[in-house]
């Protein structure tokens, strides 16, 4: 049985590789000249950052996350997290519910305050139940936290109403905090939320892609890359996947592309599909770089809700993840702005978004100094988070029932259209592989 897989990033390398171990052929067709996607890292001057966005390995999944570690072997380093939410001027403890305490005093009673009284609600029926994202974030935890925290950070990380957002996504992925650590964190003793990740592992060297790479290691021979598929056609039981100059067969096609890419390439899908598929919304991102002569602070991560401090919605620091991803004396800085085409910032030149989070960077006093930025760049993802609006469950019925029918299996974030982590890439690939003969 020969298998071609579309798409060379985490989801296709973990599924050749899957298949390859259960005895069959496989390609992998990737457009790019580095397999990778998401998932890959440069290295410039010294500093090593990833151009996907701040990746850390952690899962509640056992079993992936054995995988993952069995792949990296002694070139990983273990971290405790230490997460912040910039707010007001000061840093508050992530996630912002077990970090009550550090708000200012209003605030802090209007959080605890609109939960309890949410929350009572809620148990005596007097609260309709959510009917999109905005009105589960206030059944969840109230107006406060929705209205201080939850909803500006994830209306600028969307760049989309919570209003117009399904809550398909949800479950899960935000989790409902126990009502003692959200009265406990407003008195003042400490809790832990997430305590999933509060624990994670990251590369030693190498960055995230050196866990790609070590995935890849038996099935490199098998991954063609700069293959820029044009064409899925099925003929006969035999699938033929060209690039304009070239063709390959294979009895088997599995997709890990994004679909929008994918619906390129087939041949009399229906206006109804392709409209389907063309509602499927995404985000861009765009990752600035910056390699700093001294110290960060020493924090893993930090959420920036407030739109006045920056475009940003998060700021990393991968040289706390690893001390071999910056030069000796040096720190590094990775700021994730997300965009749609047509907003301000897909007409934003590189050069001007990297001055733009240098000058935020100072004025919030995490950078002491612009002439301490020895290293700067910026790159670019055009599929980077899955949005769910209020059509997306019936568009990616539609468009999943087409591939169905075109023997076509889809795996992975953008070929599924679901907002998966590395983990739940690695997740659906194991299930994939496990039902194929």
């Amino acid at each position: 049985m020969k298998t071609a897989i579309l798409g060379g990033g985490l989801t296709g390398i973990t599924l050749a590789r899957l298949l390859h171990e259960k005895g069959n052929e496989v390609t992998i067709l990737e457009s790019n000249p580095v397999y990778g996607g998401l998932c890959r890292t440069m290295c410039d001057c010294g500093f090593t950052f990833d151009i996907g966005g701040s990746h850390i390995i952690f899962s509640r999944d056992k079993e992936v996350l054995a995988f993952i570690l069995d792949m990296l072997g002694g070139n990983r380093q273990q971290n405790k997290r230490n997460t912040k939410i910039f707010y007001k001027g000061r840093y508050v403890k992530y996630p912002f519910e077990n970090g009550l305490y550090q708000l200012p005093k209003e605030d802090l009673f209007f959080c605890i305050n609109e939960f309890i009284k949410t929350l009572i609600a809620v148990e005596k029926g007097q609260v309709q139940a959510p009917r999109n994202f905005r009105e589960w974030i206030n059944y969840t935890f109230g107006k406060g936290i929705a209205d201080l925290y939850l909803v500006p950070y994830n209306e600028k990380i969307w760049k989309y109403s919570t209003e117009q957002m399904s809550m398909h996504w949800v479950d899960g992925r935000i989790p409902r905090p126990p009502v003692e650590d959200v009265i406990k964190s407003a008195i003042g003793i400490e809790t832990e939320g997430y305590t999933h990740q509060a624990i994670f592992n990251y590369p030693a060297r190498g960055g995230i892609e050196a866990m790609v790479r070590a995935i890849a290691r038996p099935i490199e021979d098998k991954i063609q890359t700069g293959f820029t598929v044009s064409s899925v056609v099925k003929e006969n039981g035999v699938f033929w996947i060209g690039n304009g100059k070239e063709a390959i067969t294979a009895d088997r096609c599995i997709s890990t592309i994004p679909l929008h890419e994918l619906f390129k390439c087939l041949d009399d899908v229906p206006r109804d599909v392709m409209g389907s598929c063309a509602g499927l919304r995404y985000n861009s991102l765009a990752c600035v770089f910056l390699g700093i002569r001294g110290k960060v602070p020493g924090i893993s991560w930090l959420y920036v809700p407030e739109k006045e401090l920056g475009l940003f919605n998060r700021i990393s620091f991968p040289s706390n993840y690893s001390p071999y991803v910056a030069p000796p004396g040096h720190s590094s800085i990775l700021a994730e702005i997300t965009y749609h085409e047509g907003d301000e910032v897909s007409a934003m030149a590189d050069a001007d978004i990297i001055a733009h989070v240098i000058e935020a960077l100072e004025n919030m006093n995490i950078i002491k100094n612009a002439k301490d930025v020895v290293f700067s760049a910026l790159r670019r993802q055009k599929y980077a988070y899955v949005i769910y609006d209020i059509n997306y469950m019936k568009n990616i019925a539609i468009v999943k029932d087409f591939c169905r029918k075109k023997d076509i299996g889809l795996v992975g974030r953008f070929a599924e259209f679901e907002y998966l982590n590395m983990d739940g890439c690695i997740r659906n690939a194991m299930d994939f592989a496990g039902k194929l003969e």
